[in-house]
């Protein structure tokens, strides 16, 4: 009985300790949860402007007309990267590497009149294009936008992460921690041609086989954004081949411009038509580059072209006469059929009317020249000037900048 007392007040004791220690750890435990909570709400409140400011810009860029607007020079916030740093950089585009002194072209931002256009934020376009496939498709034009795409992303990724790989016409940029490929391929027509090789395309006559395209449309049928171009290599006079080019009983004719290319929209709208997956894949077709090889359009003396211009041009209704409004329309209606027809979308991307003020934009002279040049040419610098292409960072930087908002906005 002497034990007792002593191991009863004993086991209270303990059992009185347990109680206390299991109400301090609900309290803590109560405590924790609404901090927790507070602490959730708080962040949410703190984003809930956030979201609102992001679904008014959403609406704001929804309604507006990108392509009515100005140039502005602004040399704070351009160019959207450093040319010279960008490992990928094409030497037919980089004219700071090829001597050109005057660098104003850098600084020109396009601004809409009805809104602004959102940041570019090239890890949030990474993020967006993360486990994805974006395939630029068509002409050296389209690998001038490919180009500028690269160089804006590729500022923001360690040189181990990064790579591109040439394959015959398909080039491949790969962002390796997104996953994220980006794509060049070869096929200026779209349709197959003779001129498919993507370093050997000059050919003295050239043939298009105006309903074969899916030769080239195997290698892009599983991108989750398209992104296609095609003008001016319709400008001339294509010969349509109806069969194969390895058939003895092939047809040749000449259709003239517009029927060809009316045409050959017509392949590449069918294809889509029946083979993309509309719930996955997003479409997107820029319209014509201008070409600035008339200086009399801009009031230069004939034979002019856009060697030594170093200023946009001013008037508003400027309309160079190498831009065909035909064309254009056609590409239009080739988009309006396939939308009226199946509700598929094909997204136009209207480059043309702003682009067609940069007449100092171009490469000119300031670009790497394959063929060596003459005497006769270097005596007269305008004879070999390059008035097709773009310098970069330039004018296709902010046609990517439209694709960006069309991918992360609209």
């Amino acid at each position: 009985m002497n034990g007792r007392p002593v191991l009863f007040g004993s086991s209270l004791k303990n059992k009185g300790m347990g109680i206390q220690l299991s109400f301090q750890l609900l309290v803590a435990i109560i405590t924790a949860v609404l901090v927790l909570t507070a602490l959730s709400m708080s962040r949410g409140i703190s984003q809930a402007p956030k979201l609102v400011e992001k679904q008014t810009q959403i609406s704001s860029l929804s309604s507006c007309n990108f392509y009515s607007g100005k140039w502005v020079f602004d040399n704070q916030s351009r160019p959207l990267y450093n040319g010279t740093n960008c490992s990928f950089m094409d030497d037919g585009m980089a004219c700071q590497k090829f001597g050109r002194k005057n660098l104003n072209y850098l600084y020109w931002k396009w601004q809409p009149n009805d809104c602004d256009l959102p940041r570019f934020n090239a890890t949030a376009m990474l993020e967006k294009l993360r486990n994805k496939r974006v395939v630029y498709v068509g002409d050296s034009l389209n690998r001038n936008q490919w180009v500028s795409m690269v160089c804006i992303l590729e500022s923001e990724i360690p040189s181990h992460l990064k790579y591109v790989n040439y394959n015959g016409s398909l080039v491949t940029f790969k962002a390796i921690e997104y996953n994220a490929t980006i794509d060049f391929y070869w096929a200026p027509l779209l349709v197959e041609s003779n001129c498919d090789d993507p370093s050997y395309h000059r050919v003295e006559e050239r043939i298009v086989r105006i309903d074969s395209i899916e030769k080239h449309a195997r290698i892009w049928k599983d991108a989750d954004v398209l992104v296609f171009n095609s003008y001016l290599w319709w400008r001339l006079n294509l010969k349509v081949l109806w069969g194969s080019f390895e058939s003895a009983n092939a047809k040749y004719e000449y259709l003239g411009m517009l029927r060809t290319y009316e045409l050959g929209l017509q392949t590449w709208a069918d294809w889509l038509d029946t083979h993309v997956n509309r719930t996955k894949t997003r479409v997107f077709f820029v319209s014509l580059s201008p070409t600035h090889n008339r200086g009399e359009d801009w009031g230069k003396a004939n034979g002019q072209n856009c060697y030594d211009e170093t200023e946009p041009i001013s008037n508003r209704e400027y309309w160079g006469s190498d831009s065909d409004p035909e064309m254009m329309k056609l590409v239009e209606v080739a988009i309006k059929k396939l939308n009226e027809k199946s509700g598929f979308k094909v997204e136009l991307l209207n480059i043309t009317q702003l682009s067609e003020y940069r007449k100092e934009g171009h490469s000119s002279i300031y670009r790497k020249h394959w063929d060596p040049l003459t005497k006769e040419q270097l005596a007269n610098p305008s004879s070999y000037a390059d008035c097709i292409h773009w310098c970069l960072p330039g004018v296709p930087d902010i046609w990517n900048h439209f694709l960006y908002a069309h991918l992360l906005y609209l």
